[in-house]
C-alpha cells in the first residue's frame, strides 16, 4: 500500500484542490473566516443527522405497499379514446370548440396556428366494466376484466405541455432537470431487499408501431442530488442485459475479484485523502456489478417459467425488449426484492393517425397488463405490490390535422387526462374525479402531479412533508414546496 500511496500522491494533492466548504473548513489551511464558515457547517451538520434521523425513521407509518412497477406510456394516451367516455360528442363531430371550453388556455406550437379546432369525437366503442361500471375503451378487453383492481384518476392535471418537461415533472416533481425521480427517491429511503441487485431498475419496451417516438433520456433516472448509487439501472432489451456483466474471455471469476479488490483499494485510497461521496459511490457500484455478475443470468432467463404464465403474458413475450417481455421481467424483478421498476412505451404521441396506432399500441399493452395484475395475484404479491400506468399529459379533443370518422390526430393537452393505480393498498373501482363534456377542463377532484406522488408516496408508509433532503441550504422533497395532499380516495 505504501507504493500505491506514493503512486497516487499526485492524484490526492490534485483532488485536494477541489475541497467541499466542510473539508475546507476541516483542515484550517485558511484562518480567516472560519468561525463564520464553522457556523455554516454546524448547521450542514445538524441538518445531515436531521436526515440520518427522518431516514432511520422510515417508513413514517405501516406501508401498504411493499414495491412499485410504473407503467409511463410516453408521449400522452388520449383519455378519450381510452378511458373518458363523452357520448355527447356524437353530435359535435367537425364542430368547433367554444371559445368558453377553450377559455384561452395556451396550445402548442403544433395547433395554435389552426383555422379552426374540429371536434373529433371517439371512433371506437366503450362499455361498462367491473363492479364499479368504469366505462373502457373497445381497444382494452382483457383489462377491462380486472376494472374493479384498479383505481381510476380521470382528473389528473400536469404543469407541462411539451413532453421533456411533463416527463421531468410526472417523474421528478420538477419540469427542470436535476431532480432525483420517484424511484430514487424510494430507493434512498427504502432500499433494496435483494444486495445482489439494484433497488431502482429502469426497462425500456419496444412499441410494435415506430411511427412518432418520443426521445427517453437517462436524466429520468437520475438520482440528482440524491447519493449516486440510488439512479435507475437500466437493463437493456437484447444482448447483455447491462453491458459487460460477462467476464471477458479467458479471464476467470477470481482473477476478476483481485482486480476489482485493487481497483477498490485505490479508490479507498482516494477516498480517505479527499472525501468525494463519488468515489464511494464508485465503490459501491463496482460491488454491485460483481454481485450481479451471477444474479442477472438467472432473472432474464425465463425458460423455467411455466407455460401457463407464458401463454397469459402473449406470443410477444419471448421477443426480448417487447412490452410483454418487459413486464414479466419486471414481476421477476419485484419478485427478487428489486424496490422500484420503471417501464417506459414509447409511441403514444397521436398528432396524427390515432385510428391506425391507437389499435396497435393498445394490442401491445392489454393482455401483458392484464396478465401482470393476474400473475402478481397468483404469487401472492398483489396486495403489496403498487401498479401505476399512465402518461405525462393527455390528448385534445380536437383534431389536429385532417378529420374524418374514421381517423384524426390529436394535440398535447395537459388539462386532463387519466391514469390508474392497482394493487399496493390502491382502491379497487374507484373511480376519481371528472372532467367537462368537452374531456377539456376538470369540473371535479383535480389531481396535480404532486397529489400523486404523495399518494404513491403514502401507500409505501412514507410522509411526503418529512421526506427531505438538505441541498444548498433547503429541505426538498419529491413534492416540492407547494401544497401537495393525498389522495384518501384512492387508498384502500
Amino acid at each position: 500500500m505504501n507504493c500505491n500511496s506514493h503512486l497516487f500522491r499526485n492524484l490526492t494533492d490534485a483532488a485536494k484542490l477541489a475541497l467541499t466548504r466542510r473539508q475546507f473548513v476541516g483542515t484550517g489551511a485558511n484562518v480567516l473566516g472560519v468561525a463564520a464558515l464553522g457556523s455554516l457547517l454546524a448547521g450542514e451538520q445538524s441538518a445531515s443527522a436531521a436526515a440520518h434521523s427522518a431516514l432511520a425513521s422510515l417508513p413514517h407509518f405501516p406501508a401498504k405497499a411493499k414495491r412499485v412497477i410504473y407503467l409511463h406510456m410516453v408521449g400522452g394516451p388520449s383519455q378519450i379514446d381510452l378511458f373518458d367516455y363523452k357520448p355527447g360528442l356524437k353530435d359535435w363531430y367537425d364542430k368547433d370548440l367554444p371559445d368558453s371550453v377553450r377559455n384561452g388556455q395556451r396550445l402548442t406550437g403544433m395547433t395554435s396556428g389552426q383555422a379552426r379546432f374540429p371536434i373529433a369525437p371517439s371512433k371506437f366503442q366503450f362499455s361498462q366494466q367491473g363492479k364499479c361500471g368504469m366505462w373502457m375503451s373497445e381497444l382494452l378487453p382483457s383489462l377491462g376484466k380486472y376494472a374493479d383492481d384498479m383505481a381510476f384518476i380521470r382528473s389528473m392535471h400536469t404543469d407541462a405541455i411539451n413532453h421533456e418537461p411533463a416527463m421531468a415533472e410526472m417523474q421528478t416533481g420538477a419540469q427542470i432537470a436535476g431532480r432525483p425521480c420517484i424511484g430514487s427517491w424510494l430507493s434512498y429511503g427504502l432500499g433494496s431487499v435483494n444486495s445482489n441487485l439494484p433497488s431502482f431498475v429502469v426497462l425500456v419496451a419496444t412499441p410494435s408501431n415506430r411511427e412518432q417516438e418520443q426521445a427517453i433520456s437517462s436524466r429520468l433516472w437520475s438520482s440528482g442530488f440524491l447519493p449516486g448509487e440510488h439512479a435507475g439501472v437500466s437493463f437493456r432489451s437484447k444482448g447483455d442485459p447491462i453491458l459487460y456483466i460477462n467476464n471477458p474471455p479467458g479471464v476467470p471469476e477470481n482473477i476478476r475479484r483481485r482486480s476489482l479488490d485493487s481497483i477498490n483499494a485505490i479508490n479507498k485510497m482516494n477516498l480517505d485523502a479527499v472525501g468525494d461521496p463519488e468515489t464511494r459511490t464508485r465503490i459501491e457500484q463496482y460491488e454491485m456489478a460483481f454481485r450481479m455478475q451471477s444474479s442477472v443470468p438467472e432473472l432474464t432467463d425465463i425458460s423455467k417459467e411455466p407455460e401457463s404464465v407464458i401463454k397469459a403474458y402473449g406470443d410477444d413475450v419471448k421477443k426480448p425488449g417487447s412490452y410483454a417481455n418487459t413486464l414479466l421481467m419486471a414481476r421477476r424483478l419485484s419478485e427478487r426484492g428489486v424496490r422500484f421498476v420503471q417501464v417506459y412505451l414509447n409511441n403514444w404521441d397521436h398528432h396524427s393517425n390515432v385510428g391506425g396506432r391507437m389499435p396497435s399500441q393498445c394490442k401491445d399493452i392489454d393482455q401483458p397488463t392484464a396478465a401482470l395484475i393476474q400473475d402478481l395475484k397468483d404469487r401472492g404479491m398483489f396486495e403489496d405490490t403498487l401498479v401505476i400506468w399512465g402518461g405525462e399529459f393527455g390528448r385534445t379533443i380536437y383534431s389536429q390535422g385532417g378529420l374524418t370518422k374514421e381517423n384524426y390526430g390529436r394535440d398535447h393537452h395537459p388539462r386532463c387526462f387519466t391514469m390508474w393505480m392497482a394493487g399496493g393498498g390502491a382502491k379497487g373501482g374507484a373511480i376519481y374525479g371528472e372532467t367537462d363534456d368537452f374531456s377539456y377542463n376538470i369540473v371535479q377532484d383535480p389531481v396535480h402531479v404532486r397529489d400523486l406522488h404523495a399518494t404513491v408516496l403514502h401507500l409505501l408508509g412514507v410522509d411526503h412533508d418529512k421526506f427531505k433532503y438538505r441541498v444548498q441550504g433547503l429541505d426538498l422533497g419529491l413534492t416540492g414546496v407547494e401544497k401537495a395532499n393525498v389522495v384518501k380516495a384512492l387508498v384502500s
